[in-house]
């Protein structure tokens, strides 16, 4: 596992980051990452549920692993499953507080691993348990950004609302963000041929965006073709105040308020004073 010494340049600072999005599901060693993103200065991260099983286990480990929380969604591949047994464990979640989202959900037009008709129902069905609970919505869409837009908007935009691993462009981005949503943004942003991301979010007010990895994929510029981990949003982050062409500094304290708003992660606790 690469450890925080690989982050060298404007990350080495060791700011305080939050990965508002990452799956520890797919880590064998899901504490070991947790410790190595510590190292790095990330101080939380949400680890995203996709069907009732990953969701489940995602609690597990918030219940477990300081400085973890968990969401509960069914990913539009799995839409086909159905959302039976979510509602429960969001109930389940939110009474101990390991559970701050629902998602990700949404549509995905591209593999169609689900009906379309099946996915925009279950989009639904979690767009609701999201009002029922007031609880942040996290989705996830691909080729599909008017279907995604009809949906949130007959169904109703739950206040807190965030377009995870963002890939539109201006465009798309406007409109997320006329909706007062947030848009998530990950390694794709160091990717070369991504312009029409890095247009995006140039585009977009700097309070309206969060980094995340979406580990253990999406590993951005220089550790491509490495397992991506959350120790790694920081490079995410150095990206993004260079499009903002503000210090990463200004970045980290930025998009670690705006994820502590939007999923109401407690401050860090201040240690004991050694004097």
């Amino acid at each position: 596992m690469a450890g925080p010494e690989e982050q060298d340049g404007p990350v080495a600072d060791r700011l305080d980051w939050i990965d508002n999005h990452c799956h520890l599901g797919d880590e064998p060693d899901p504490a070991a990452v947790v410790a190595s993103a510590a190292e790095a200065g990330v101080v939380h991260l949400v680890d995203v549920g996709t069907s009732l099983e990953v969701s489940a286990q995602a609690v597990a480990r918030a219940r477990t692993i300081p400085g973890v929380s968990a969401t509960v969604g069914l990913h539009p591949h799995d839409a086909r499953d159905g959302c039976g047994g979510l509602a429960e464990l969001v109930a389940e979640g939110v009474a101990d507080g390991s559970v701050v989202a629902v998602g990700e959900c949404g549509l995905d037009y591209h593999y169609d691993h689900s009906p379309r008709d099946r996915q925009r129902d279950v989009f639904a069905e979690q767009i609701e348990l999201a009002h029922e609970w007031s609880l942040p919505l996290v989705i996830h869409t691909r080729e599909a950004w008017d279907d995604t837009f009809e949906v949130l908007d007959r169904i109703g935009v739950p206040e807190r609302t965030v377009f995870h691993c963002f890939t539109g462009g201006p465009d798309e981005a406007d409109a997320a963000v006329e909706r007062g949503a947030l848009l998530s943004v990950s390694g794709i942003l160091t990717f070369p041929r991504s312009e029409s991301l890095q247009e995006a979010v140039v585009a977009t007010p700097l309070d309206r965006l969060m980094v995340e990895t979406d580990s253990p994929w999406l590993t951005p510029v220089p550790h491509r073709g490495q397992r991506n981990q959350p120790a790694r949003v920081a490079l995410v982050g150095a990206r993004l105040a260079e499009l903002h062409g503000v210090p990463v500094a200004e970045v980290a304290a930025a998009t670690t308020a705006t994820a502590r708003r939007c999923y109401r992660i407690p401050p860090v606790a201040p240690g004991p004073d050694p004097t």
